[in-house]
């Protein structure tokens, strides 16, 4: 056999570990820094800290509630965009699609209460992770540019749940705008411009439905995509996840 078609064939058979090598890489040295190469070099795993502080790891110092908040909004993406198959913002269509959920489409009632009670979770728990932030000093030095995209990512979050109120059309949720955006109009000097750039016009119809509709599935979850990124991304360069000082 020709040199050049053995090795044709050991390329061959080494084929599979070869694409795997190319996408989890591993270097040499130590136990210790292989364990480490092999963090750095693979595409899913790079994005955590190569060590990673025992503290860290306590479920009762963070309770996990960043995470679980995190998980609510990958629930919440997922269950909007399948609503937005049975859903038109429009002020003649709105409350009858609501009701086709509720009594056409099959499991329609639970996935809009996924999606509801996701929502009212992550709002619960974005606040209570910001507490613990803020009552285990993790928005101190140098982690004080983080606070500042969290305290962001909870009023995100808040103005998301806002704007979905109003998607379904009902009396509960055209009263609770009309009641929300006049109490914008009280913010001194450009409280009447806010409240016509909410709504679209004077009073909460179809410009306002429209605009809601486009903030709360469009622009607000790219906002709250975008500052996430940039979190995690700071968690990464500040060390990791905070612990307490004395340890």
């Amino acid at each position: 056999m020709s040199e050049t078609a053995y090795s044709l064939k050991e390329s061959i058979r080494h084929l599979p570990r070869n694409i795997k090598e190319s996408i989890i890489r591993r270097g040499g040295g130590t136990a210790e820094q292989e364990r480490a190469a092999a963090v750095f070099g693979n595409m899913f795993l790079h994005v955590h800290p190569v060590r990673v502080h025992l503290n860290s790891l306590r479920a009762g110092y963070t309770f996990g509630l960043g995470l679980i908040s995190f998980y609510l909004f990958l629930i919440l993406i997922a269950s909007g965009l399948l609503l937005m198959f049975y859903y038109t913002p429009s002020t003649e269509l709105a409350y009858r699609n609501m009701k086709d959920l509720e009594y056409v489409v099959s499991f329609g009632v639970v996935l809009r209460n996924v999606h509801r009670w996701s929502a009212h979770a992550m709002v619960a728990f974005a606040f209570l992770h910001m507490c613990r932030v803020f009552y285990t000093g993790s928005y101190k030095a140098p982690r004080e540019f983080n606070w500042v995209i969290g305290v962001s990512l909870l009023l995100v979050t808040l103005f998301l749940s806002f704007t979905g109120y109003l998607l379904p059309w009902d009396q509960l949720a055209f009263w609770a705008v009309t009641v929300g955006s006049n109490i914008a109009a009280y913010m001194p000097g450009i409280g009447e411009k806010v409240r016509f750039l909410l709504l679209g016009g004077n009073e909460v119809g179809q410009m306002a439905l429209l605009r809601f509709y486009v903030l709360h599935v469009a622009v607000l979850p790219l906002v709250a995509v975008v500052l996430l990124g940039v979190h995690f991304w700071r968690i990464r360069k500040d060390g990791g996840l905070s612990r307490p000082l004395n340890d």
